[in-house]
């Protein structure tokens, strides 16, 4: 994991549900070229035509309600998420965000402090967002060390595997 992100804002309001971040209708599907073919088509219809590898997502309060299905944090990390940017995330979403290995960062401000487009650059270390397109920064709340370091093995299971196999 970088401790500096850089890439450009898709941007979401609040109660992003998982059935619009992945529908359910799709839920059969296990390769992740195939899934990461449906991500966010219940919100945005061109998303997966108009996002690259590396842009960041955005949203309000709430992103992640829903069910708890996996397959929604998966096709945004086949995607090529970088982080996610909310005020407030649900549960479930955010720890399967985490075990996946994507920075979920809770910013107050986020929703009023972005538009679609903006290019952010986002610094782990100091807890900063800074909006370089409108020239704006902000701060995120906070991760733990044990976040940090899930997020620098990968994931859950590859910091897993690594404890496991003697690697500090």
């Amino acid at each position: 994991m970088k401790s500096t992100i850089e890439g450009i804002a898709h941007v979401f309001g609040d109660n992003l549900d998982t059935d619009q971040i992945y529908p359910g209708q799709y839920l059969e599907l296990a390769n992740e070229e195939d899934i990461k073919l449906h991500a966010m088509e219940g919100a945005d219809s061109e998303f997966v035509k108009n996002f690259k590898a590396g842009d960041i997502i955005t949203g309000g309060t709430n992103f992640g309600c829903g069910s708890s299905r996996e397959h929604a944090i998966i096709t945004l990390k086949a995607v090529g998420t970088s982080a996610i940017l909310a005020e407030s995330f649900a549960r479930i979403f955010y720890r399967n965000g985490i075990n996946l290995g994507i920075p979920l960062l809770v910013c107050p401000g986020i929703s009023s402090g972005v538009a679609k487009g903006d290019i952010l650059k986002i610094d782990l270390d100091k807890g900063l967002v800074e909006n370089q397109t409108q020239g704006t920064k902000m701060t995120f709340q906070p991760i733990s060390d044990y976040v940090v370091e899930i997020l620098k093995a990968g994931g859950i299971k590859p910091l897993v595997k690594k404890q496991l196999s003697g690697q500090q």
